[in-house]
């Protein structure tokens, strides 16, 4: 994958650390519940944990059926799952929740997982997998191999994690410690919406570059 292809999964990572359905929110939460910021901090590697599990089952399983099936079959399918998965959300009217907020490391990483999948944040991934120049060179082949194609979409999972994990740390300790969850009543918009819309556009764009 390219420089650009790294980048691009990096600046999704951001996207969805910026997104309060995928942590930081519930991590302000606990650390405004135990009135502990080390509580805040402790929230978040298991949140980006299950992230990071939702993620890389769709990138590993993009990565590995590419190395198997066209490209274009491939691109095709994925933009048609993510603008039908994309105006499931856009048009329904629930809404994911957690009944409480004193959860456990492994709770947080499992409502993380759940979430991250709810929301298709491993599909976000998706047409910036697809459309990644393939292996070339005299290893190609061998890149294409079924464990070791694995080993892209892993890799994507953890830059895409890593840049999530590092917004949402920022955003959440602003929030707790600079601007206050006041300014969520004041400046809320349906970030549900957004990321409905996001969805429903990233696959058009599959489609069309298909």
């Amino acid at each position: 994958m390219t420089a650009t292809t790294w980048l691009t999964l990096a600046a999704l990572g951001a996207f969805h650390g910026l997104n309060p359905a995928m942590g930081w929110l519930l991590a302000v939460a606990r650390g405004l519940q135990e009135r502990d910021r080390w509580a805040l901090l402790r929230a978040l590697p298991p949140i980006a944990a299950g992230h990071l599990a939702s993620v890389a089952v769709v990138a590993t399983a993009v990565t590995v059926t590419r190395s198997v099936t066209a490209s274009t079959a491939l691109a095709v399918a994925g933009g048609v799952v993510l603008v039908g998965f994309g105006l499931w959300r856009l048009l329904s009217r629930r809404h994911f929740r957690w009944a409480g907020m004193r959860l456990s490391s492994a709770q947080l990483a499992g409502w993380s997982f759940l979430m991250s999948s709810a929301h298709g944040a491993g599909l976000m991934l998706l047409p910036v997998l697809v459309t990644a120049p393939a292996p070339t060179g005299p290893h190609a082949g061998h890149l294409a191999a079924a464990p070791v194609g694995a080993l892209p979409g892993l890799a994507a999972a953890g830059v895409h994690t890593v840049a999530m994990f590092g917004t949402a740390l920022v955003v959440a300790v602003l929030v707790y410690e600079v601007v206050g969850v006041g300014v969520l009543r004041r400046a809320w918009f349906n970030v549900d919406r957004l990321w409905a819309g996001v969805l429903v556009a990233a696959g058009l764009v599959t489609l069309i570059r298909a």
